[in-house]
């Protein structure tokens, strides 16, 4: 399978993307991201810790296997992705039945050890320990393969990580257990060696799981992509093609019923489309020739022809997906931290363990009883939940906006999200829906709905086309026209029987809050047509909700004065009008140097350079290519709610991280001390370091909930 490179266009380099499973920490995170830079070539590696996966971005000249051997050298294994969507990668499957293996034989070996407490000696207590030796061996080695091979493979390559230590436990465990069932003597720690393995390997299935679940919204939009679609030649002729083999300006025949396999426009035919997949809208979208559509979505009512205009890659749902797919590549504070710790953490234990072992030495201990603390401090010094602290809550974090049609593109954006103290609006597009609708056509006499009808279809301007849609919604019939003419900025014109009729721009006085066209028969005007750019809905609540937040609101526009003016007493703002690229980003530097943190909302190309200045920023998703890519997160649907509710969950967010931190670090800070005392066993060790992973675990799955 080939990597995915994209092509050098200009200053942009290739990117490949690699499958690395043995990623297990953030000391695997930085140890990527610091060495793979150094291979020449090379400039830069970021790691997707949900996905497990590495993109580089490299010079052209070097090749696929040349990047994979960079990886390998680093001690882990890559296999090149054929696919920049996310995949299930059935590690949990693996993960499960080690947990299966490693807890059944826990629960048979402590039923073993309960006669051994109870007070069985010589050969019966031999007996047992030979049985429990017999049990635990072979678990030992099928469940810790996930361990002893990263360990391995760490070693190999001259550097440790935090799986390292866990295997000098489990087979200094098991080894000293296995020498005092050879000589006949009392105690023999087999349970200790299994309960640890098991609660190792249910943290890591816990943590597998819900990475997998923070894709399920990915994954389940992209499992209902179409395997392919009808396509129109220009005979008229119809023939199945697969997904794979689209491309743009092919025509798919979509009946009733089906999901469409790729973006397009509506070329012929009118029918609705269920949206829900792509933006959580329950109600049906009417559309019509010239409206474009996406792949994935469902045609509910009647057959249409599709022109395609993106496939593959290049569609909505695959944008989403990637978006997604970015949402674990925090480079947050608290991952910072994170990293920090990781990296002392291989070294540290290391010197905690051997200096205990000298230690009792010294105090007379002997070296059995030594090496058991020695073990105990290995185990339980596992900094697991150190490093799930800020990862696993932004992952949760991130599925559930995702879940509500929120596509947040890094956990620092959560975080950043979090520190907004003010919030700037664009108006059209963003507290608008920037899609203007007919005012009221009742007026009109079922003539003249055909003939604007008629004239409407005629013409691409953003008013006739919402004219267009709004006389289809209501059946109306377009008359024949002839000798049809547009001319740019003044309207479109044809000749109706003997009637000269025309859509153009009104001469009067147009109501301040209002774009007009005029209907015009034999020169005579017969018809004004109000259209209204309507607010967004919930925008009235939402602007409630971020001032109880604590977040002022404002809106900065380059229309006219006239036009925001309506916008803004509807939703109690005040406004900065008439407003250039360049003044949006100074009055942003100017809440800046006041030590104000702006959350920017824009739509438009003129609100990039804005959307990238600000703290934080959003964009919803109707919004230009360049305002998504400098946005940090974007909304979907129609709705303005999911601002109040991305700064809602960021903040839940960040006190999940801080929780989080705190119990990691004061379950070291309790637990150390009493293994190097010698208070507990290498059995108490892994309880109590995977209890405290599963605790942070659980603390993080809390936010499942947090978008709603």
């Amino acid at each position: 399978m080939n990597a995915l490179a994209s092509p050098v266009a200009g200053d942009t380099l290739p990117e490949t993307l690699f499958s690395v499973p043995g990623i297990r920490c953030a000391g695997c995170i930085a140890k990527l991201e610091d060495g793979l830079p150094r291979t020449p070539g090379i400039v830069s590696a970021r790691v997707n810790f949900t996905a497990k996966r590495v993109t580089l971005t490299h010079l052209p000249e070097l090749q696929m296997p040349a990047l994979q051997q960079a990886i390998s050298a680093l001690g882990f294994e890559a296999q090149p992705l054929g696919s920049a969507l996310p995949a299930e990668d059935g590690r949990s499957g693996d993960l499960l039945r080690a947990v299966a293996v490693a807890g059944f034989a826990a629960m048979n070996i402590m039923l073993l050890s309960v006669s051994v407490w109870s007070g069985a000696e010589g050969a019966t207590r031999d007996l047992f320990h030979w049985l429990s030796a017999g049990i635990a061996l072979p678990a030992i080695a099928f469940a810790g393969r996930p361990f002893f091979k990263s360990a391995w493979n760490a070693l190999r390559h001259g550097r440790t990580n935090m799986d390292v230590p866990i295997s000098i436990g489990v087979i200094l465990a098991s080894a000293l257990s296995l020498f005092e069932t050879i000589v006949h003597g009392p105690h023999a720690y087999f349970d200790g060696a299994v309960m640890l393995l098991f609660f190792l390997l249910t943290g890591r299935w816990l943590d597998s799981v819900m990475r997998d679940r923070a894709r399920d919204g990915v994954t389940a939009l992209l499992k209902h992509t179409p395997a392919g679609a009808l396509v129109i030649d220009t005979d008229g002729r119809s023939s199945w093609l697969d997904v794979s083999a689209l491309e743009p300006g092919m025509t798919m025949l979509v009946a009733a019923g089906e999901r469409l396999a790729a973006d397009g426009v509506v070329a012929e035919g009118q029918s609705r489309i269920d949206l829900a997949l792509l933006t959580g809208e329950s109600k049906p979208v009417d559309v019509a020739t010239g409206d474009r559509v996406h792949a994935g979505t469902l045609n509910l009512d009647a057959p249409v022809r599709i022109k395609v205009l993106a496939t593959g890659e290049d569609t909505v749902i695959a944008d989403i997906a990637r978006l997604m797919d970015q949402a674990a590549q925090s480079r947050s504070r608290y991952v910072r931290i994170a990293d920090r710790a990781a990296r002392l953490y291989a070294p540290a234990v290391h010197t905690l363990a051997a200096a205990s072992f000298i230690g009792w030495m010294i105090a007379g201990a002997g070296w059995h009883q030594s090496l058991l603390i020695a073990v105990a401090v290995l185990i339980i010094t596992c900094p697991c939940a150190l490093g799930l602290a800020v990862p696993a809550a932004q992952i949760v974090a991130a599925g559930a906006l995702m879940r509500s049609g929120i596509l947040v593109k890094d956990g620092s954006a959560l975080e950043r999200l979090a520190e907004a103290d003010r919030v700037l609006f664009d108006k059209t597009g963003t507290l608008t829906l920037g899609r203007p609708e007919p005012v009221d056509l009742s007026a009109l006499r079922p003539e003249q709905k055909s003939v604007a009808l008629a004239l409407a279809r005629s013409s691409r301007h953003p008013l006739s086309e919402a004219l267009r849609r709004a006389l289809e919604r209501e059946g109306v019939a377009p008359s024949y026209l002839t000798d049809i003419r547009e001319v740019a900025g003044t309207g479109v014109s044809a000749n109706f029987g003997l009637k000269h009729v025309a859509l153009r721009r009104p001469d009067g006085v147009v109501p301040e809050d209002c774009l007009a066209t005029t209907l015009a028969i034999d020169g005579e005007v017969s018809a004004t047509i109000l259209f209204s750019d309507q607010i967004r809905p919930a925008a009235h609540e939402t602007v409630g909700k971020l001032a109880e937040l604590g977040l002022p609101a404002t809106i900065i526009s380059g229309d006219r004065a006239a036009a925001v003016a309506p916008v803004a007493r509807a939703l109690g703002l005040t406004a900065q009008t008439g407003m250039l690229p360049q003044d949006k980003l100074d009055t942003i530097a100017r809440l800046k140097a006041r030590g104000e943190k702006v959350l920017m909302v824009g739509d438009g190309l003129n609100d990039g350079p804005a959307l990238a200045a600000g703290h934080v920023s959003m964009a919803p998703g109707s919004a230009s290519d360049a305002g998504q890519i400098a946005a940090d997160a974007i909304f979907l649907g129609d709705s303005l709610a999911p601002v109040a509710t991305a700064i809602r969950a960021a903040r839940a967010t960040q006190k999940v991280v801080r929780q989080n931190f705190a119990m990691a670090i004061g379950y070291n800070v309790v637990a150390v001390p009493l293994a190097i005392m010698g208070l507990a066993t290498p059995l108490i060790a892994a309880l109590a370091m995977s209890g405290s992973s599963l605790i942070v675990v659980a603390n993080a799955l809390r936010l499942r909930s947090a978008a709603k």
